[in-house]
């Protein structure tokens, strides 16, 4: 193949580059990605003036950019976006988590954890980016619990870049990354804040609303994980059972360490320890009800976050206020302010973890 003059490569990546700003700042996001105006020259690189595709370093053909996902940060790394640049200063909350903590040093917050560091690739889904410098999970050569490739892992592995009906254009059942991998399960039935209003940020009142399938499609990549006997990751915890009545009481009733059986079933929702139910809506403020299920998301992000296993909370400490101290991390929020709470697993458990977690990062 006849090789393109870098001169020409550099000039068509500005021009893309500028056509995807342009695009990325008057472009709705949803008729962007269905193909709207300037949406092509957003992320392709378009009429090169030879037969010959454009290689960049990634190899990837006809992009502005290295990978994919380098071309998904065109736009979403912004400072408001997913990404950011210090994990110690992370973007607001949309409800996936951020990114940036994967350019975390240490995230271990144990007795002893400054001198045990866990580097940021354990902060959660550990995307390749040549331009952010991530690189693949090298603890993982598949994902825990399933054969997808790490070394492959990007934005283009669970999102669809060329737009879909599902929630956050979710991959649904079918081929994803030019086949690279078979998805069994479709797309969850969810809603979620509005990525493109900067002031759309995660609250008790407004939040993303899990209806169905979260714990499906999850399982895609990482199979029922925690599901009986004891999960493939030795720590057994039920992801597709409605929640018991007990539970559910505890949830609605629970309103903190200082005021653990004073909580009422109208304002007892809390976005750090979701649910799905078939009912929610992104401003519901109720606790479960006999319909509610516990998933993947009642605990974990789904980028990633300043905890071990992108943990909504850190599962190593023992009090959230903890959280940050041995390793100079970002202090998860502790939603509740009381200096002794506990883990969050005491929303749902009266007197917390039901089991002791064998704990993979």
């Amino acid at each position: 193949m006849t090789r393109i003059p870098s001169s020409i490569i550099r000039r068509a990546v500005a021009a893309g580059l500028a056509a995807g700003l342009a695009a990325c700042a008057s472009s709705p996001a949803a008729a962007f990605h269905d193909g709207g105006v300037a949406a092509c020259g957003a992320c392709h690189i378009t009429h090169e003036g030879t037969a010959d595709p454009v290689l960049l370093p990634g190899g990837e053909p006809l992009l502005v950019a290295a990978t994919p996902t380098d071309v998904c940060l065109t736009c979403h790394g912004a400072p408001l976006g997913v990404f950011g640049q210090n994990p110690l200063l992370p973007p607001p909350e949309r409800g996936a988590g951020n990114f940036v903590f994967l350019l975390e040093d240490n995230l271990n917050d144990a007795a002893g954890g400054a001198l045990s560091p866990i580097h940021g690739e354990a902060a959660g889904h550990s995307i390749v980016s040549m331009d952010q410098g991530t690189s693949p999970d090298s603890r993982w050569a598949t994902a825990p619990g399933g054969t997808f490739p790490s070394a492959s892992l990007g934005c283009t592995s669970c999102h669809d870049p060329h737009g879909n009906a599902s929630f956050r254009m979710l991959n649904g059942v079918g081929p994803v990354q030019s086949g690279l991998y078979q998805f069994t399960y479709a797309a969850p039935d969810a809603e979620g804040l509005d990525v493109g209003d900067p002031l759309a940020v995660e609250s008790w009142d407004t939040h993303t609303a899990y209806r169905n399938g979260m714990n499906q499609w999850c399982a895609n990549c990482h199979g029922m994980y925690h599901d009986r006997p004891r999960g493939i990751s030795g720590f057994e915890h039920p992801s597709h059972e409605a929640l018991g009545g007990s539970e559910r009481l505890q949830y609605n009733r629970y309103a903190g360490a200082d005021n653990p059986t004073g909580g009422v079933a109208a304002t007892a929702y809390l976005p750090v320890v979701p649910f799905e139910s078939p009912a929610a809506t992104i401003d519901a403020t109720a606790g479960p009800a006999g319909s509610a299920f516990p998933m993947c998301l009642t605990c974990h992000r789904a980028h990633a976050s300043s905890a071990p296993a992108s943990g909504r909370w850190d599962f190593r400490v023992a009090r959230l206020n903890d959280d940050g101290a041995a390793s100079g991390s970002w202090a998860i929020p502790n939603p509740y302010g009381a200096p002794g709470e506990g883990q969050l697993c005491v929303k749902c458990h009266v007197g917390g973890a039901p089991d002791t977690p064998q704990i993979q990062d």
